[in-house]
């Protein structure tokens, strides 16, 4: 019997690493926050305001970024996503002369002035956001075009686990790397990854179509059960989808919300836990290495059997769409346990390192699930302008997020009892699943595939 062939696995590796350099170009801020905090006298919301730029700017980027890959193409938005993010993070090391020449003109057009390091960074941070928000758009553009339904799930929770690697990387490397060279190197070193990374897309990828390196038989098994659903309508190349009338359907505002109660959770844990180790624990910027490292770790092994889980229900006789919602639920309770951060984090740090990690493993799984219904439902025309959508509002949920852990940080610590402010904002990350799951549930209570674009 001759063999499907493995190319398509090949595709999901280019995504892996592409996700890898995207959490590693985001992480280096967080990871410096301390050092950069002391040496610019920045306060909890000064923080909070610079990464909440990066998250404002990213939503409205991924409205257009979905639009700009669907008639870019994956393979040349891509290529445009990464250079562009690339740029964005290697600016930062350059943040302080770029502060002041904004900050220049600001004064001069009768602007008031904003703090030179806190302005460098912003700005920084904006092309950075500009160029990530096209990573997931076009990834899961790229899972619909290599991968059949009902793996879709698992690739994407294997090229998803990248963010889990970029965030165990930095750690592991940023710190040494300002000890050493300079906070600034950290940024320029991490940023140039992406460059490399664009030569292996070019070599590798091509749509499948026109891809040499695929079999016929592979390519048949990629689009198994595609037209049986009949959910790819032929259409000119010069087509467009409406948002307004993506707007229209059930299907899209399920994932929508989903995005806006859970993006910005992972935005937190992603942004605040060594700003948290830090303030809870007192602990510096060595010694938050293993912990963040062991975190992430376990955010990995959530992101990939959590694009597997589904495929249980799946070969139960489930749709993908319904043994997808069923794994959504049992994942959405293991959040609940961040409950016990605060309370069990006298005994030991670890106590809250490793609830939190569960926590965060459960996004990851979460998230595989949740990108892989808009392929579940929507013709492949139209899954990267739902996915932006969505990435818009999981962006507003994350400045909401970030905005409000800043001032309640800020708050809480002027009081003297910042531990207060952490709590209130672990009570949110450990209800936000179950609360999206349920309307989700609401909108769309069963399978059903959009056949009118």
């Amino acid at each position: 019997m001759e063999k499907i062939g493995r190319y398509r696995w090949t595709i999901c590796g280019l995504l892996f690493f592409a996700t890898t350099v995207n959490y590693l170009d985001r992480q280096v801020l967080s990871l410096l926050a301390p050092i950069l905090s002391k040496e610019f006298g920045w306060t909890n919301t000064d923080y909070a305001n610079i990464t909440a730029i990066f998250q404002f700017i990213y939503a409205i980027s991924m409205l257009f970024a979905g639009r700009v890959i669907d008639k870019l193409g994956t393979k040349s938005g891509f290529v445009w996503a990464i250079c562009i993010w690339s740029i964005g993070a290697v600016m930062h090391a350059f943040a302080i002369p770029i502060g002041t020449t904004f900050s220049n003109i600001l004064g001069w057009i009768g602007i008031g002035a904003i703090p030179v390091s806190i302005l460098g960074f912003m700005i920084a941070r904006t092309i950075l956001a500009i160029g990530e928000s096209g990573n997931f758009p076009a990834a899961i553009k790229a899972t619909a075009e290599y991968f059949p339904k009902k793996e879709r799930s698992l690739a994407t929770g294997i090229f998803n686990s990248g963010s889990n690697i970029g965030a165990i990387l930095a750690p592991l490397t940023v710190p040494w790397i300002a000890v050493n060279w300079g906070w600034q190197s950290a940024f320029v070193l991490v940023g140039a990854i992406g460059f490399i990374w664009m030569f292996f897309w070019f070599m590798f990828y091509e749509k499948p179509e026109k891809q040499k390196r695929l079999s016929k038989l592979e390519y048949d098994y990629i689009n198994l059960g595609e037209e049986s659903a009949s959910v790819i309508i032929e259409v000119p190349k010069h087509e467009k989808v409406a948002w307004l009338k993506l707007l229209g359907y059930r299907q899209t505002w399920a994932f929508v919300f989903g995005k806006f109660m859970t993006d910005g959770i992972w935005w937190f844990f992603l942004f605040w836990l060594p700003m948290y180790l830090e303030a809870q624990f007192g602990m510096v910027k060595t010694d938050i290495v293993f912990p963040i490292a062991v975190l992430y770790s376990m955010t990995m092994v959530g992101s990939i059997g959590g694009g597997w889980f589904p495929m249980y229900f799946i070969k139960k006789g489930h749709t993908p769409y319904d043994g997808r919602m069923k794994a959504m639920l049992i994942i959405a309770l293991f959040p609940l346990v961040v409950l016990f951060a605060q309370p069990l984090g006298h005994i030991s740090f670890w106590i809250p390192v490793i609830l939190i990690g569960v926590g965060a493993s459960a996004h990851q799984a979460w998230s595989a699930n949740i990108f892989t219904t808009v392929s579940d439902m929507f013709p492949k025309k139209a899954i990267g302008s739902v996915i932006g959508i969505g990435g818009m509002a999981g962006g507003i949920g994350g400045v909401l997020v970030t905005k409000l852990g800043g001032a309640l940080f800020d708050h809480y610590k002027a009081l003297g009892h910042i531990q207060t402010g952490y709590t209130i904002m672990f009570a949110l990350c450990a209800v936000a699943y179950l609360i999206a799951w349920a309307v989700m549930k609401i909108l769309v209570p069963k399978y059903s595939p959009i056949t009118d674009l």
